[in-house]
């Protein structure tokens, strides 16, 4: 293997895409530098780097976003490139030019071809200069709310408006008719000012049922820029990947070869090195170019999957000034691969954030399993980042087989202490329209019933599991107590079910949300117990870490975490507290007339005052959690009667918002 000619590189970025940089470069021989935020300061990437440096507080803006800071942990560290990851600086033509000026190579294209794709609506003027196909739209400078609007009605709705610097879903919002332009303008630019620091904004013409199809481009500084074939990226909520696959179902050479061609044809125009990726939406028989990531991309690794590359190491030899590795023609699509995105989000909450301490992380292992993430059990998902807990890569010969794979993966993973999307992603999997390969970027929002399933009551296998890991516990105590005492073996140290005149059993009282579970058990002579379920009695054993429930072995697993039992079963999760049954009425907090944050965040607006009669459903404020907005509504009609914090705001989940009279 050619040895790469960086030593030491700094890898300006946090979580998962620090790491998986980390591993390439270690593979090179390249030792590396992260950089943490206070927030971060024991954080995996931390953990993995040879080096690291604090470069501020949590808030992005005051660590990860500032240029100075970075550039002085990479001068101070000796670096002699510096890697962006993806967000954060990886688009920011200003950050290229500070490391080119401090003597340090930016693992990334050129400043003035990120200027040329940066701004959306230029780039879509640019590529419409060069033959390459845009979605009718609005791109230019003025963005006075007048123009805006005759330009939507020229266009014709629905029509999507987008942030012109942005990008992953952030300042976008589709508007159906000309009454809700001036509210989506103003909520969009508010999102991309957070995000981006820019709220110029453009219009696009909003495609019907469209696919979003990408193509990775890499180019070299000798003047080669090749196509490493397609990824599909249609499956999005709120404008934001999901799950991504490669090759695309259903693409034929000929439309691979035109698309490829058009994107070396946008890369070519603005003289573009390193990784980028074209970005395309295609309606029928036609495509259309939609904007150039001029970075690493978040699915890269299905590409890597079916090509057998590492595109990190492509980018340091290229950044290093070497031709690319390989030319078209030596490149092959082997197989299928798809990447599913584990979020720390609730989707039967609309996706929203869920924020804690991860009690327990276990990842799915096996042939052709990959996970990229940049956590571990004990950390937290904070509101200052993408709450991405990890990327789930999966290969196979055929779709069919890297489908199998996935759902099994995601049945074997284990996440504890938030809520996941994982029980929602093999919901997607297992549908037989996606199978089938029969989707499109609205595929979530139209299958949102099927696919947001309701929270099912915990069945009698969780309850089995559920039981033996309270029983564990019970027993852990007890040796701990006994131990600590002055009569180790003394009857009140023993943990049994023996009552006079009668079978000894025990009751074990659970509760899952508002649902209550009582469950008798009764201890058998053969070391198994018999239980008395809601649902009905069945026999429980344990063996070897296997639970069984009526003779059949379970996959239901349970860990216990300070009187609270998470239960994985399949793909699902159950969260459920042993409970005192004296005190099963308070478990749940009755929200009654009080509305609460529903996460950590900041207030941006609030739409009501007190005394306002308000209907169920009317949005009365809007909170800025993960540089995303929600619309907090009313839960039933009523009057205001107090509203606790102005726009400004930050808030803790749970805080008093609004009280109704």
């Amino acid at each position: 293997m050619q040895r790469c000619m960086f030593d030491k590189i700094l890898i300006a970025n946090r979580g998962e895409i620090a790491c998986r940089i980390m591993r390439t470069a270690r593979r090179l021989g390249v030792r590396s530098v992260a950089v943490y935020s206070e927030a971060d300061r024991h954080a995996l990437h931390v953990q993995l780097a040879d080096e690291a440096y604090p470069i501020g507080p949590p808030p992005a803006r005051e660590s990860y976003l500032n240029i100075e800071r970075i550039i002085e942990a990479a001068q101070r560290s000796g670096a002699q490139a510096v890697h962006p990851g993806y967000g954060f600086l990886s688009e920011n033509a200003r950050f290229a030019e500070a490391c080119e000026a401090a003597g340090v190579r930016f693992i990334g294209p050129p400043a003035a071809a990120m200027r040329a794709m940066g701004l959306k609506a230029a780039a879509k003027e640019l590529m419409a200069r060069s033959s390459v196909p845009v979605v009718p739209g609005y791109h230019g400078e003025a963005q006075d709310p007048d123009t805006l609007a005759a330009s939507a009605a020229s266009i014709g709705y629905p029509v999507l408006v987008k942030a012109s610097a942005g990008g992953g879903g952030k300042g976008m919002r589709v508007v159906r008719e000309a009454a809700d332009l001036p509210g989506a303008l103003a909520s969009a630019a508010r999102e991309a000012v957070s995000a981006f620091g820019d709220g110029r904004l453009l219009l696009e013409k909003y495609l019907l049922r469209p696919r979003h199809i990408e193509i990775q481009i890499f180019a070299d500084t000798q003047g080669n820029v090749i196509s490493l074939f397609e990824r599909d990226c249609s499956l999005q909520r709120r404008y934001q990947k999901v799950m991504e696959e490669a090759p695309a179902p259903g693409m034929d050479p000929a439309r691979r070869k035109s698309m490829g061609e058009a994107a070396c044809t946008a890369a070519r125009v603005i003289g573009y090195v390193n990784a980028g990726t074209i970005e395309f939406l295609v309606s029928g028989d036609s495509f259309y170019f939609m904007e150039m990531n001029t970075r690493l991309q978040v699915e890269h690794p299905v590409t890597e999957a079916i090509t057998g590359l590492d595109l990190v190491e492509w980018q340091l030899r290229v950044a290093a000034g070497e031709p690319l590795p390989k030319r078209a023609a030596e490149l092959a699509i082997h197989g299928h691969a798809i990447e599913a995105r584990i979020y720390s989000e609730d989707p039967a909450r609309e996706y929203r954030p869920s924020i804690g301490t991860l009690t327990h992380v276990k990842p799915p292992t096996g042939e052709n399993i990959r996970v990229d993430t940049g956590v571990r059990t004990g950390d937290a998902i904070s509101i200052h980042y993408d709450p991405l807990i990890a990327k789930l890569i999966v290969w196979g010969n055929t779709r069919e087989q890297a489908i199998r794979r996935l759902r099994h993966a995601l049945a074997d993973y284990r996440v504890a202490g938030v809520t996941t999307n994982i029980s929602f992603l093999e919901s997607i999997a297992a549908h037989p329209d996606y199978r089938a390969g029969q989707f499109d970027t609205g595929f979530l929002e139209q299958h949102a019933r099927e696919l947001v399933r309701p929270p099912q009551p915990a069945s009698r296998e969780v309850l089995a599991a559920a039981l033996l890991a309270v029983l564990a516990e019970q027993r852990r105590k007890t040796k701990e107590r006994a131990a600590a005492s002055a009569d180790p073996w003394s009857p009140w140290n023993e943990l049994t079910a023996w009552q006079m005149n009668t079978d000894g059993y025990q009751e074990i009282h659970l509760a899952e949300g508002g649902a209550k579970f009582l469950l008798r058990v009764f201890p058998r002579r053969d070391g198994g117990l018999h239980v008395e379920f809601p649902q009905g009695p069945g026999e429980v054993s344990e063996y070897a870490g296997m639970v069984f429930l009526d003779g059949v072995k379970l996959t239901a697993q349970a860990r216990w975490t300070n009187g609270q039992i998470t239960v994985f079963h399949d793909a699902a999760t159950h969260t459920l507290q042993f409970a005192d049954p004296l005190s099963l009425e308070n478990a749940a907090e009755q929200a009654g007339g009080r509305l609460t944050a529903p996460m950590p965040g900041r207030i941006v607006q609030v739409l009501v005052e007190a005394g306002a009669q308000v209907r169920r459903g009317a949005p009365l404020a809007i909170l800025e959690a993960m540089k995303m907005e929600y619309t907090i509504t009313a839960p039933s009609d009523g009057v205001i009667a107090k509203v606790s914090y102005a726009p400004g705001d930050v808030v803790e989940e749970g805080a008093e918002l609004i009280s109704f009279g």
